[in-house]
């Protein structure tokens, strides 16, 4: 500044006759953010000797705080002589502001030493801290002393500690705050509101919208953008769409966090013409929220090529993705085993420094595990520092899907001795991983502790893993007085479970009530009739299989079609059974038949006993032979160069003549073969199958 401009300033100084013109003066210079201007006035005071009061000096305090200076204001704050109220207060909410959460608390507790009495404004900015800090015993100490003070019933307060309450998961404390409120508004509304959507309560959220709406409470855009979230996790669609009448009409269509809740909620209930219209709307408030939510939605729809493709448009908006975009997009390449859209991913996920992010890191555990590159998997969960409960459940989710229990085992015992406790996920996982390798005992055992030693409850999907354990190694009796003795009716996984068992084993009695029970619960589902055909059809029952058939046609209920896939020059090649329709046919059925003429030389025979129908033998091996695994492993071996892994991936559990088949065929070509079926992986070298035959 000019000498001149500066004797004007110290004269527009010199003729304030008091106080309340300075503070003025630095009020309006913090509500317009002008901290150089403040700078200066503040200097001034010093230079011409102006007397600092506690009154001005708060002002400065705030001004300071507000303008991301607190250091000025922590320094102006230590040098004072006499303190008052509103002293501590702008302190305290000034560490709350710039997230110096710690300071805030700290502070509060000397004003108390202090003896000082604080006031809602104090009390509000200490809960926030609290909540920032999940300090969530402190706040209910905070609680208690509203109480006394005669601020409890406070609004401003009583907002602040619902939204505590909600934010830290003890959601019950934040209804009982919400309902000993004698008024209540938009804040404390949105609050809890928002609190029963991110606790999971998302009936509650809407139930809340809907008594907010009936007592005539405004309605704001964070009101309407947490209970579009409740509609998208309800799968509400009807709701959804009425919510965005009321958007529409009060005129938020264009504020993007409402915009962004809007596209997510259509997304999580599968209507994708519905997110695509909102994300289309106009192209000016997009982020990328907007992105990954629409993302988001064609990874659930598994449409992962236009998933990849938006991802493709947001860097050419050149928007950059967070972490969240990339583990929707690797999930996707999970669910469709899309191992080189994976690995393309992968690269990326490191270029944007996103490979040490743990939620991102897990994502990729289980990619590489649903691809079938055990190895890889191994090694991405290894080059992470600092391993959270979603790694863990990532890699001992891998080791069950590829039938390896007792790494999943040791992986558990690890996790534990690294301090981190085991949840619902993992025991579904580890219960899957002892089914599948035969751990019987171990299984029992640990299901038997969930909840004595880890403080797990049981739940239905864990009841189901036991259903499976103990059928899949044929101790029947034992499953269904399990199944008995359960606190509940199992689910449709537990009886399809339950009956796949009696197929294997050719429990007929024990097949029927199984399947009966599945058709009840699932009565579109035609995996209890063809199981139980199939248990027909091996005791040669074939009225039995006639008249289950014709139950079939009667209720219109459809056979799933198997089908398998296989990745080859980036692209996915899906076959069917006796499918003719690959342009490469000519060549995959020579490859089809010379291996067949070679597997036989080795020893192998046709398990007929898989097909139910009343055929010939012959006819029976041809059906057999044309199997959509075995079209794909042709496919394959003609396509996929030597040295790169052959992965092929079926939409339900490889019959036993397939796997037979298939153990021959690694042993002839002499290469690795990977089949994901339904339930599993197993891994075929040189005649053998990684399952021991136990699947």
């Amino acid at each position: 500044m000019k000498v001149q401009n500066l004797c004007t300033f110290s004269k527009h100084i010199l003729t304030l006759t008091d106080s309340a013109n300075v503070a003025n003066i630095i009020q309006n210079y913090t509500k317009t953010n002008q901290l150089k201007k403040a700078k200066q006035l503040h200097s001034q005071l010093i230079i011409t000797g102006y007397p600092l009061c506690t009154y001005l000096t708060n002002h400065l305090i705030n001004m300071y705080s507000k303008c991301r200076e607190l250091d000025y204001a922590v320094k102006l704050f230590d040098k004072m002589p006499v303190r008052n109220l509103v002293s501590w207060t702008a302190m305290i909410t000034g560490f709350s502001q710039n997230q110096n959460f710690v300071e805030a608390i700290t502070t509060f507790c000397n004003m108390r030493i202090a003896q000082e009495s604080p006031n809602q404004f104090a009390f509000s900015s200490v809960i926030r801290a609290c909540v920032s800090l999940g300090f969530v015993e402190f706040g209910r100490q905070l609680h208690c002393l509203a109480l006394k003070c005669g601020f409890g019933c406070e609004l401003f307060v009583g907002s602040n500690l619902a939204d505590m309450y909600s934010k830290c998961g003890v959601i019950r404390d934040a209804c009982k705050v919400f309902e000993e409120m004698d008024c209540t508004d938009e804040v404390l509304w949105t609050a809890m509101i928002d609190g029963y959507a991110k606790n999971g309560d998302f009936e509650g959220a809407l139930l809340a919208y809907k008594r907010m709406v009936n007592e005539g409470v405004v309605i704001d855009h964070y009101v309407l953008s947490s209970t579009l979230s409740a509609c998208g996790a309800l799968k509400a669609s009807e709701s959804g769409k009425c919510l965005h009448s009321v958007v529409v009409k009060l005129g938020y269509e264009l504020e993007i966090s409402v915009k962004n809740a809007l596209t997510d909620m259509y997304s999580k209930v599968r209507d994708m013409e519905g997110s695509l219209n909102v994300f289309q709307f106009d192209s000016e408030p997009r982020n990328i929220v907007s992105y990954t939510s629409l993302i988001d939605g064609y990874v659930e729809m598994d449409q992962i090529e236009r998933a990849v493709n938006t991802f493709v448009e947001l860097r050419r908006q050149g928007i950059e993705p967070n972490e969240f975009t990339f583990s929707s997009l690797i999930k996707g390449c999970a669910n469709q085993a899309a191992l080189d859209q994976g690995i393309q991913l992968h690269a990326q996920v490191i270029r944007f420094n996103f490979d040490r992010n743990p939620f991102v890191s897990s994502i990729l555990v289980d990619m590489y595990g649903k691809c079938g590159l055990l190895d890889d998997s191994i090694r991405v969960f290894d080059d992470i520092d600092k391993p959270t409960e979603f790694a863990w459940n990532s890699l001992i989710s891998v080791f069950a899907q590829h039938g390896l229990g007792n790494e999943a085992l040791e992986t558990l015992d690890r996790m534990i001795h690294r301090g981190v406790k085991p949840n619902e996920i993992t025991f579904v996982s580890l219960l899957t991983g002892c089914s599948h390798a035969g751990l019987i005992d171990e299984g029992l055992s640990h299901f038997n502790s969930m909840e004595k030693t880890y403080g797990v409850v049981p739940r239905e999907e864990h009841y189901s893993c036991v259903i499976d354990l103990l059928g899949r190694s044929g101790r029947l009796n034992e499953a269904e007085e399990f199944i008995k003795n359960m606190p509940f009716e199992p689910n449709a996984f537990g009886w399809c479970s339950f009956l796949g068992a009696c197929r294997i084993h050719g429990d007929k009695e024990r097949g029927k009530i199984a399947a009966e029970k599945l058709m009840q619960l699932e009565p579109e589902n035609s995996g209890a009739h063809v199981l139980l055909s199939n248990i027909y059809a091996k005791e040669q029952q074939w009225e039995d299989v006639k008249n289950l058939r014709k139950m079939m046609r009667d209720a219109n209920v459809k056979k799933l079609p198997g089908y398998s896939w296989v990745d080859a020059g980036n692209k996915i090649h899906i076959f069917g059974v006796e499918d003719w329709s690959h342009p490469q046919t000519k060549e995959i059925y020579e490859k089809l038949d010379g291996l067949l003429d070679k597997i036989k030389e080795a020893g192998y025979i046709p398990c007929t006993e898989s097909i139910p129908l009343n055929v010939d033998e012959q006819t029976k091996g041809k059906l057999l032979h044309h199997h959509s695994e075995r079209i794909a492993i042709a496919f394959a071996l003609i396509s996929i160069p030597v040295g790169k892994p052959i992965i092929v991936k079926k939409n339900l559990r490889v019959c036993a003549d397939c796997h037979s088949a298939i153990k021959y065929i690694s042993k002839v070509v002499n290469r690795k073969i990977i089949v994901r079926d339904n339930s599993r992986f197993h891994h075929f070298a040189d005649g053998l199958c990684s399952c021991g035959d136990y699947w």
